[in-house]
């Protein structure tokens, strides 16, 4: 069994660095299955080693910015969007608990990976039988399949809403961007990391104007932020939120109507 608070780093060569983490058994160091290598490859990346804290601290905010996409891609767009303007803000608590509950569960991933200089699916092959480690990565397959589609359906609606462009037209050029995107790595991990909070920045910025320009009233925002809504466990749309919109075709009609104006016929609020 792994124990974390025994690891240590033996340096093999000036310029490659193998971890190897202790065992109960025999208390012997065994390598792990990665490897660190100071010219910024399986992993690692080069870190100012000015004495300057704020220097020293940019070259970890490029990883922090890439975990952030997850939480800001375009299916989640598209569902936040349409549930916001089915629901008004009855499901902003529930949005605030499962941000500090992301929160927690990708610090406690930060500190097992920066213990065991591991990554968690080298962790659990590691750990378990053979037949959970394989059970496991099937779920994995299974959840990033979900994930991606939600997104590949919210790239396609924010096309098909911005140009026109069909749905299955918007799909393709979505699997082509990805592929581009990806061909940036060959330039270096820094090189992606500034694409990515670029793009960031742009949607900070035009949700900022967003929001002013929608004026919103900060107590009802405050009221559902902080008191939970009895909706949100008896209304069945809310429960599964993401099946209904793509089941009765309402997301894009609720974005589509959201981009047209104030004017703009929304569907209606359900009852707290």
């Amino acid at each position: 069994m792994l124990v974390p608070s025994m690891a240590t780093q033996i340096p093999q060569t000036p310029t490659r660095r193998r971890f190897f983490v202790r065992t109960e058994e025999n208390d012997a160091p065994r390598p792990s299955m990665l490897d660190i290598s100071s010219s910024g490859h399986a992993g690692s990346v080069a870190v100012s080693s000015s004495s300057r804290l704020w220097l020293r601290m940019l070259g970890f905010v490029g990883p922090g910015f890439l975990i952030s996409v997850g939480y800001m891609d375009p299916g989640n767009w598209a569902t936040d969007l349409a549930a916001g303007s089915r629901y008004g803000y009855t499901l902003l608590f529930a949005i605030m608990v499962s941000n500090l509950m992301a929160i927690l569960l990708q610090s406690l991933s930060l500190k097992l990976g920066i213990v065991t200089e591991q990554d968690l699916a080298q962790l659990c092959r590691a750990r378990y039988p053979r037949w959970v480690s394989h059970l496991l990565w099937v779920f994995a397959e299974i959840a990033i399949a979900a994930c991606d589609l939600a997104e590949v359906i919210g790239s396609a609606i924010a096309l098909q809403l911005l140009f026109h462009l069909p749905l299955l037209a918007g799909v393709l050029v979505t699997g082509v961007d990805v592929l581009l995107i990806l061909l940036l790595e060959r330039r270096g991990f820094r090189t992606l990391e500034a694409l990515v909070m670029v793009l960031i920045g742009t949607i900070a910025v035009l949700f900022g104007v967003e929001i002013i320009l929608a004026r919103p009233e900060l107590a009802p925002i405050l009221h559902d932020l902080l008191v939970p809504s009895k909706a949100m466990v008896t209304d069945p749309a809310m429960l599964y939120r993401h099946w209904n919109s793509w089941r009765d075709g309402d997301a894009a009609q609720s974005v589509s109507s959201l981009v047209a104006g104030p004017d703009a016929q929304l569907p209606a609020h359900h009852e707290r």
